[in-house]
């Protein structure tokens, strides 16, 4: 007689969290994001699912997902508990993100492009985690409640790959949207390392969130990451004065 095991149950994905589900006691890295504002379009699942690494998928809000172009500054990295590094762990960065689950129901985020202006730090990112660091030139500038980031690249390309955002800092939002905690709280990374996918938990406080104002866009990076070409101005701007962050080493499969 030949016995049949039960199918598993499908692993419910976590839920949208204005905290972190973790927390993360020896990080890896810690660093601040400070000055971020967050630009946001909708995106065709189907159309993003193609540049994902295997076993991820994208993430989605009624149907919907989103293509994310972040601008920060980053602020005071240190590594595994050591103090911060004066200079190599401070500089502007901008990245192209997109919105995901993986296998066991983890919410995260993956960096399709990630714009840095230090080149150690750039070629660490790239060697050291297999992540899309690119060198570029930038900076940010502030003006009364205006700021102003811009960045064009260097190596690896395509170079010249550019973005320029100007936005106007508006009012702090009291209780965020279900859109707004989808695309700002993400708890995670997905990535692959070696040929296998990692996943990097994270945390830091609850995002404080402003209304922000597009006052100039003009950016070719998504399309550089193979993104298709936003269409309009994007449908979320936000603004957050920033927060300190921890990430914790990549890790495999959840203990359920």
């Amino acid at each position: 007689m030949t016995s049949l095991s039960s199918p598993q149950p499908p692993i419910p994905d976590e839920p949208v969290t204005e905290e972190p589900l973790l927390s993360v006691r020896r990080p890896l890295l810690t660093q601040s994001w400070l000055n971020v504002t967050f630009l946001h379009w909708p995106a065709d699942p189907a159309g993003v699912a193609r540049v994902l690494p295997p076993g991820i998928r994208p993430d989605t809000v009624d149907g919907v997902t989103y293509v994310g172009l972040v601008a920060f500054r980053l602020h005071r990295s240190g590594w595994l508990g050591l103090p911060p590094m004066p200079y190599l762990g401070s500089f502007p960065e901008t990245n192209v993100r997109l919105y995901t689950v993986d296998a066991h129901g983890r919410r995260g985020v993956v960096f399709c492009s990630l714009d840095a202006s230090r080149l150690l730090p750039v070629a660490v990112g790239r060697i050291g985690f297999g992540l899309p660091y690119m060198w570029s030139r930038m900076t940010v500038g502030t003006r009364d409640d205006t700021l102003t980031y811009t960045s064009t690249r260097r190596w690896p390309g395509p170079r010249g790959a550019r973005s320029r955002i100007s936005v106007r800092v508006g009012d702090p939002i009291a209780e965020p949207t279900e859109l707004e905690h989808f695309l700002t709280a993400r708890w995670g990374l997905h990535s692959t390392l070696l040929g296998r996918p990692v996943y990097v938990p994270t945390t830091h406080p609850r995002w404080p969130l402003h209304r922000a104002e597009l006052i100039a866009w003009d950016e070719d990076l998504v399309a550089a990451a193979g993104l298709p070409t936003p269409a309009g101005e994007p449908v979320s701007v936000l603004y957050s004065p920033g927060v300190p962050a921890r990430f914790a080493r990549p890790a495999g499969a959840p203990h359920r």
